[in-house]
This record gives structure tokens, C-alpha cells and sequence, in this order.
């Protein structure tokens, strides 16, 4: 018998879009007694041999049913969703109006009156606390749901059993201010457990069962639950226990002098929708889902936004991936974008940046720090002087990486740059990374105790300095060293007018470099084209004012 119950009695959790009106929960009860042992083996055994075809089951089941116990000793029941079932106690509670003392006891001992006219009562043993009794606020205090041979409650549950539901109808009026403090520094252990609240609203609901001995149904001592419901707004049901789908029954022992021993299934009996409810809810949603997003699209609207005539749109979104090969942990990178001339960003763009720090791990035989820190950068090129020539010059990503040690000193550790891609799309790029260094060993040492280096005065060094006007630059006596990488990865978007004017035309598709040089000319003939627009509304208008005699005049002329 004990290989058959079912030890799993923990909670699931299910979500549903349908109310939770429909739900309906049947709880079947029984006393575990010798009788039903033998019942039950009887059964099985009349099971086995019909399958076999030796007897019929009528034989068997007449020695089961007079093998029975009492009629007490077993009760199956069906509840729906907050269900008021009553118990014995609040039968013989409530049946006095003396005892009533809130609308709620007036109103279920109307109730009572009403099922002893009726004598439709079909409950004994199992009865249900809504969420409106007295019971579900002390819900954390409640027997065990089952008795397992060990049980401890975890540290979690034992927070959770102090944590209370937030009263939706407290509301704080507008220009109000609250009486209690908005900061505790120094909170007491009462007061945590009186003000750790939960935001989402819940409802429960336990089913509860009088496993009381026979004849002696109505005290409190003997009411177990045998199921907890819990749903919230959000349509989240919580079970427990779960459901008996597959499994066995579950096991119930009984305290006090004279323990017993019952077992209970919960089953899920609600009733499932129709094919053509289902379609009938499909269309619904479907249309609502439609209509939706048509709204979306009203305010969002259709028109994409261009650029203007001769202006390229040029945005990218890079990510620092990683950096590998330098001598120091605790590794962080400054950088920032240099606009060539003819080109321009927003004034709130960002053009410069810093890295979070990144502790090295080893791969292979280098040590890599993995930033993989995001950027973005906005620019727009417009080209002004036909005779600069054709070839714009492209923003240029410059940075140096740096280490913090313990004392929070940093050194550096290289400069590097990296020019934005012409090609759009999306680009793995590695740059080398240098550093300047002094002749001797006291700049080494100087930076290994009291951290600091040889720095460049102008980041922009490491290429072409923007103030740098001659045709040669001479690095002839500055020394440096290779140190590690930087891995990069771009996504480059390049925007203009002049691809789809290309396009429109079925041109021959050509770089941007190769289009920008026309883009002074396609907005003088945007603008002729725009006169000519205006000069031909207003003589349309004129035509229009003019008396309908002179033009029949006229055209007869």
C-alpha cells in the first residue's frame, strides 16, 4: 500500500488566459483502514483474473461492497473557484444568529437556514475557507498540507510565513505627505515582517477536511487542508498539492490519541472549450490583435525619415569585445571619435567614453579581459567644396587602454585607432596597441612601484595629429613597444538619398565615395525642380480665378 502513495507534495504553478470561475477541483477521501485494504486487493485481484476471463467482476465486487466500512469513511466532492462549502464547527457556529457579529457571519447564517429547509447539503467531512474568511489571514499558521517523515521548513519559507498582502484600498491623496518616515536606518526585525509587502493581489482559497473520529465531526483540532489555491491578476494559479494526474493518492496521518491514517486525490475536472469555442475565441483575439496594431500604426505613422539632399547619415553600433596581451590585470579602456572636416554630429551625441574595469582570465597563453562594453556614434558628412576632391576622410575611433592596481594608481598600457569602416555592414576588426617608452630601467621601475607612465600630451598622435599641417611627419627618435590587441565589432549604416535616387534610375551601383561628389549638384537641380513646382501651382491658380467668359474667349481665339 505504501508504494502506491504518492510523496511528491509539493506546489505547481499553471497560467491561464480563461477566468478562473471555471476552474473545478474534485477531492476524493478515504479512511485507510484494514477493510479497505482488503477491498482493495480484492478488486485488483478481480481485475487481473477478468482480464484473464476465469470470473466475472460482479462476484468481486460484491464481496468488496460487503467488505465496506462506515459511510463517513469516504466522501468525494467537486468545488468550484471561492466555493463556500461549510464545516460542522460553523454549522453549529453560525445556526445561532447570537453568534454573528460581522455581515459576512449574517450572511452565511442565512445560508445555513436555507440548507437545512433544503436539506441539499452534500458535504460531510470536506469543506473550503474562501478568501473572505477569518482563516485565510492566518494561512502561514495552518497544519501541513501533508506529513512527510522529515520535515524542516527552509529558511525562505519561513520568511515567506511573515510576509503579509498589501491592503489595495490604501490609497495616499495627491498633495498629501505620508506621516512615517521614508527611510528606516535602522529597522527592527517587527518591523521588517510588518512592512515586507507584496505588490501583486492574490486570492486563496483552501479546501480543508474533518478527520475527526466517527461521530465526533465540528472540532477545530482535527481540520487538516488538503488543498491550497492561490491566483493572482495576472492569471498565475498555484496548487498545492499538485494535481494527481498520473500518481498515486496522498498520505495523510492524523495527530492526537488515536492517530488514523487517510488518503486524499486532487483532480483537475474543469471543463474543457469546444473546437468551435476555441475558434470562435481565435477569430476574437485575432481581430483585437489587428486592430491593435493598426492603432500602432496610426501613431507611429508611415513616412520614414531622410536625410536631406546631399547629406550621408552615417551610424554605428560597436562593441568593445575584448582585449588580450598586456602585462597588468584589471584592464579599462578611454575612448573617442574624431570628426574629420565636412562632417558633424548631434550636440547631445556622446563621442567619448569609458570601458567598466575587467579582470584578466587566462586563454591559451594570454590573458584576455572580455568587456564586451556597447557604444554608438551619429555622424553626417556633407561635402561643401567640390575641389577638396572625391574622398571624404572617415571618423577615426581613438583610445588607449589602462590597468588599476590595488592602490588604484593606473598606468598605461597603449595607444591604438581604428577608422570607420566605408563599407557598411557588419566588421571584426583587431588593432595592435603600442606604448611609449624612455630609455633605461628607472622609467620601468618608476612605473612597476608607484605605477604611472610615459603618456602622449595628444591622443591623436598615434595616427595623424589633426594639427598637423606638412606633408611629412617624422617620428625619427620616439621609441615604443607592441603590448597587446583590442578586438572591436561594427555595425556601420550608411543613410542617403543618393542610393535610392540610384536605385530609382537603375544606375550602376557604385561605392558612396564615387556619389558624394554629386550631391552639390542633385540639390541645385532639387531646387529648380522645386521652383518649377511653385511656378506652375500659382499660374494654375491664376487660371482658376480668372472669369469663366474670358477663358471661352480665349480659347475660341
Amino acid at each position: 500500500m505504501a508504494e502506491s502513495w504518492s510523496s511528491d507534495a509539493g506546489e505547481s504553478v499553471y497560467r491561464s488566459r480563461d477566468s478562473v470561475k471555471n476552474v473545478k477541483i474534485r477531492v476524493h477521501i478515504q479512511r485507510i483502514t484494514s477493510t479497505t485494504v482488503f477491498s482493495q486487493k480484492i478488486q485488483e485481484q478481480a481485475a487481473e483474473q477478468r482480464e484473464k476471463g476465469l470470473i466475472e467482476l460482479s462476484t468481486f465486487n460484491t464481496q468488496a461492497s460487503s467488505a465496506g466500512g462506515r459511510p463517513d469513511d469516504e466522501e468525494d466532492i467537486t468545488v468550484g473557484w471561492q466555493e463556500k462549502l461549510f464545516s460542522q464547527f460553523e454549522l453549529d457556529l453560525f445556526r445561532t444568529e447570537a453568534a454573528c457579529q460581522s455581515p459576512l457571519d449574517r450572511q452565511y447564517h442565512n445560508e445555513i437556514l436555507q440548507l437545512e429547509k433544503s436539506g441539499t447539503q452534500k458535504n460531510r467531512r470536506i469543506f473550503t475557507y474562501t478568501d473572505y474568511d477569518r482563516y485565510t489571514n492566518l494561512e502561514e499558521h495552518c497544519h501541513s498540507v501533508t506529513t512527510p517523515e522529515m520535515h524542516t521548513p527552509t529558511f525562505l519559507a519561513e520568511r515567506m510565513s511573515n510576509v503579509r498582502r498589501r491592503r489595495q484600498e490604501r490609497r495616499i491623496a495627491e498633495g498629501s505627505i505620508p506621516k512615517s518616515r521614508l527611510i528606516t536606518w535602522d529597522p527592527s526585525e517587527e518591523f521588517v515582517k510588518n512592512n515586507h509587502v507584496i505588490n501583486t493581489p492574490v486570492q486563496t482559497m483552501h479546501i480543508m477536511g474533518d478527520l475527526g473520529p466517527y461521530g465526533k465531526l465540528g472540532q477545530r483540532e482535527n481540520e487538516y487542508v488538503l488543498c491550497t489555491l492561490r491566483v493572482d491578476s495576472n492569471g498565475v494559479i498555484t496548487v498545492k498539492p499538485d494535481f494527481n494526474s498520473c500518481r498515486g493518492p496522498y498520505r495523510l496521518e492524523t495527530e492526537g490519541e488515536k492517530q488514523e491514517l487517510w488518503s486524499y486525490v486532487v483532480e483537475n475536472v474543469s471543463l474543457s472549450m469546444s473546437r468551435e469555442e476555441q475558434d470562435r475565441e481565435q477569430r476574437v483575439h485575432k481581430d483585437l490583435y489587428i486592430r491593435h496594431k493598426e492603432y500602432l500604426n496610426s501613431l507611429v505613422g508611415q513616412d520614414f525619415e531622410m536625410p536631406p539632399p546631399g547629406i550621408l547619415r552615417l551610424l554605428v553600433n560597436g562593441e568593445i569585445v575584448s582585449a588580450q596581451g598586456y602585462e597588468y590585470d584589471n584592464l579599462y579602456i578611454h575612448y573617442f571619435f574624431e570628426l574629420p572636416n565636412n562632417w558633424s554630429s548631434q550636440p547631445f551625441q556622446q563621442l567619448s567614453g569609458v570601458t567598466q574595469t575587467c579582470r584578466t582570465r587566462s586563454l591559451g597563453r594570454e590573458n584576455v579581459a572580455y568587456f564586451s562594453c556597447p557604444f554608438s556614434c551619429e555622424a553626417y558628412f556633407r561635402k561643401e567644396d567640390e575641389s577638396e576632391g572625391s574622398d571624404p576622410q572617415w571618423p577615426v575611433l581613438y583610445f588607449k587602454v589602462l590597468s588599476l592596481d590595488s592602490w588604484q594608481r593606473y598606468r598605461t598600457e597603449g595607444y591604438g585607432y581604428l577608422v570607420i569602416p566605408a563599407a557598411p555592414g557588419c566588421h571584426n576588426l583587431t588593432c595592435a596597441i603600442w606604448r611609449p617608452v624612455q630609455s633605461g630601467t628607472v622609467a620601468e621601475l618608476r612605473r612597476f612601484f608607484i605605477g604611472g607612465s610615459t603618456e602622449l600630451e595628444d591622443i591623436s598622435y598615434t595616427r595623424v595629429p589633426g594639427t598637423f599641417k606638412g606633408e611629412r611627419l617624422s617620428r625619427f627618435g620616439f621609441r615604443s613597444e607592441t603590448t597587446g590587441s583590442v578586438t572591436f565589432k561594427l555595425h556601420c549604416i550608411q543613410h542617403s538619398r543618393a542610393f535610392i535616387d540610384a536605385n530609382a534610375l537603375r544606375k550602376r551601383r557604385r561605392s558612396v565615395l564615387d556619389r558624394l561628389g554629386g550631391f552639390s549638384q542633385q540639390s541645385s537641380i532639387y531646387n529648380v525642380l522645386d521652383a518649377f513646382q511653385k511656378a506652375r501651382r500659382r499660374m494654375q491658380e491664376a487660371r482658376e480665378s480668372l472669369p469663366q467668359d474670358l477663358l471661352n474667349s480665349t480659347a475660341s481665339a
